[in-house]
């Protein structure tokens, strides 16, 4: 993207910040994004960040490591502590400025009787003074970071007990530590209140299992998860600083909140539940607490333009309801003092915390509306998204700034949700796939060689873009060609480098690590998810059996196969015809080729790899009867995603 001088000046950009921020990226010829005319000049720094909110309550900080149980390192509170004073020149200004907000990390009060842990985790965990103890208010990623802040928490305030747990919504980085605030037998012997949306088991566990390889592989890609912390790596990732990689579990929420609004008493504290299904979550709410005149707006609003699509793959959310429930929001603070969230630092003062809302609403307004005018004069996604820009009163809002989401992405997500992959050229029907297309494009352009050659000229140009594009090609063409890759690394990494958003800068950055060193030997770790794969109902195991069925090896094949857990007390018949896998919940079929009787545990065993066919055949949990050759060979027709493939390489 060029940005013209008139651009960067807009609002009342002081002509210093511009020229500062220029000297900052010249020497690797980037294209910055527009900055914020409320954001401050680098030089002053140290009084922002001392005048923001971010660092408002603080009682105390943590140090050192988080590790599990063998002894790897899950969390390091000093691994960022050098983002400290002016960005460097492989940093954008203003995701540098995001980085050192989302810094600072410990333990802070948001008012009497509230406080949060911020920086053990992605996301913040909340705790509510109860008659009896804390509420808790999300359980972070991790077990370990769970238990670690809690911990942290009872050192600096007192040890009391939970006296409760909400989530507020079904991604894992706000229930996966569950157990490391309270296990699954004290939660059941004290009758503890665990509070969710509606929906929220089935969408909490369905993502992670039928396409988990996929989203998994992807998200080493947006957050990073390989690269070093430093400022040529990882700086930050926009919502928190990073995603805690430890033992991830669930518990059964006791009580669902199941209508629009429901008022509930948790260990003495009124709550004021508002369901917001379908916004930044399937499964979501907020809540108002009268008695302490504050608002979560769990993860619909914070200090960043969220993501419509995320890059990690998932579902297009519905920009106009996100909005709708922003705009329902701004009834329920009216009361409010504080606005906290489960991301990010609160928002105090009702003027403040109005603007906060209106600004979050109308951006996401802003998007739908104008991507659908532009849609319909007749423009494609990359065209509306090449040419849409915020208008001023929002663009220099620092709390709707790309830093995750990005209004390029966002815009294109619109797109997607009312009109699909296609658009409407015919040539791009039935398109060559990557592969083929990029022999031909090389061919025709004379060559490997001479593609590096225009790309090289390319960068001497700062046009990174149009020297990926080329190299690309050449890459997928030739992926042992050195200097291709090497090439093509240097054209991620200056995009990377100018990207405002962090999920833009991780994707950038990953590609050029691959480029360099290969693809990872394993994928995203599945192992520490044993704890919620075991909460989770064999159905959505079941349903991510069909779609990892191998249709070639199953032409033509019809069998039964009937699976019984003696744990549970459940049964399924699986059914194979025209290369299609059925299930259904019922008793055992007498005309079953197989019939395979095992437990629950050894099932997720299987789903993660660790028991093959010789376990299968040897262990005192399973049993066969019927035909073990064709058990056999049903499950030699179910692949096993191999969860590290290649995306920068063919």
């Amino acid at each position: 993207m060029r940005v013209s001088f008139e651009e960067l000046i807009r609002g009342g950009r002081v002509f210093a910040m511009f020229l500062g921020i220029c000297a900052l990226m010249a020497c690797h010829k980037l294209e910055p994004t527009a900055m914020p005319s409320n954001m401050p000049a680098q030089s002053g720094s140290a009084d922002w960040l001392e005048k923001s909110d971010a660092r408002k309550g603080f009682i105390a900080a943590p140090s050192g490591q988080i590790k599990d149980a063998q002894g790897k390192v899950i969390w390091d509170f000093d691994a960022f502590a050098f983002i400290q004073g002016d960005a460097p020149p492989t940093v954008n200004p203003s995701l540098w400025r995001q980085a050192t907000l989302n810094n600072q990390m410990g333990l802070f009060k948001v008012t009497e009787g509230i406080w949060q842990l911020r920086g053990f985790d992605l996301a913040n965990m909340t705790l509510i003074q109860g008659k009896t103890g804390w509420i808790v208010v999300d359980a972070l990623t991790a077990q370990e970071t769970s238990a670690a802040a809690l911990a942290f928490a009872r050192k600096h305030l007192g040890p009391q007990q939970v006296s409760g747990l909400i989530f507020t919504h079904s991604h894992a980085d706000h229930f996966g530590g569950a157990l490391g605030v309270v296990s699954a037998e004290e939660a059941k012997a004290r009758k503890l209140p665990i509070v969710a949306p509606s929906g929220f088991m089935e969408e909490a566990t369905s993502e992670n299992i039928l396409m988990g390889p996929a989203m998994g592989r992807r998200a080493m890609y947006m957050y990073g998860s390989n690269l070093a912390k430093s400022p040529t790596g990882l700086v930050d990732n926009g919502l928190g600083k990073a995603v805690a990689f430890g033992k991830i579990g669930i518990l059964q929420p006791n009580i669902t909140v199941q209508s629009e609004k429901q008022d509930l008493l948790i260990d003495g504290v009124r709550f004021v539940f508002h369901n917001v299904p379908g916004s930044e979550a399937p499964s979501e709410f907020t809540f108002y607490l009268p008695d302490f005149k504050a608002f979560c707006g769990a993860e619909i609003m914070g200090h960043t333009l969220h993501n419509l699509y995320t890059l990690r793959g998932a579902k297009v959310r519905d920009a106009t309801k996100w909005a709708s429930y922003l705009n329902d929001s701004l009834k329920y603070v009216q009361n409010s003092e504080v606005v906290f969230n489960q991301h990010h630092w609160p928002v105090w003062g009702a003027a403040n915390i109005q603007d906060f809302i209106v600004k979050q609403r109308d951006t996401y307004q802003f998007i739908h509306d104008q991507t659908v005018r532009q849609m319909n004069a007749g423009l494609n996604a990359a065209e509306i998204a090449e040419n849409l820009r915020l208008p001023a009163a929002l663009d220099e809002h620092l709390s709707v700034r790309g830093y995750y989401g990005t209004v390029r992405h966002n815009v294109k997500a619109v797109y997607q949700n009312y009109m699909g992959w296609f658009d409407a050229h015919p040539s791009n029907l039935d398109p060559l796939p990557a592969l083929q297309a990029s022999e031909k494009y090389v061919q025709l352009m004379g060559g490997v060689d001479k593609v590096v050659a225009a790309a090289q000229e390319a960068m001497g140009k700062a046009e990174y873009r149009w020297a990926a594009e080329l190299l690309k090609h050449a890459v997928y063409v030739a992926p042992s060609n050195t200097q291709a890759k090497a090439l093509l690394a240097q054209s991620f990494e200056k995009l990377g480098y100018a990207a405002e958003s962090s999920a833009w800068r991780n994707f950038y950055l990953t590609g050029a690590l691959e480029l360099r060193e290969g693809t990872p030997e394993k994928g995203m770790p599945r192992e520490g998810m044993i704890d919620m794969l075991n909460q989770t109902p064999i159905e959505r195991f079941l349903e991510a059996m069909a779609a990892s069925l191998n249709a070639p090896k199953a032409e033509g094949k019809k069998m039964k196969i009937n699976l019984v857990f003696s744990d549970t007390q459940q049964s399924f018949v699986l059914s194979l015809e025209n290369s299609v896998l059925h299930h259904v919940k019922a008793r055992p079929d007498q005309n079953a080729n197989a019939t395979l009787t095992l437990t629950q545990p050894f099932f997720i065993k299987m789903v993660l790899g660790q028991a093959g066919a010789k376990d299968l055949l040897m262990s005192d949990q399973t049993k066969i009867e019927g035909s073990k050759i064709d058990l056999a060979l049903f499950f030699s027709m179910i692949d096993k995603a191999p969860g590290n493939f290649s995306i920068v390489t063919r």
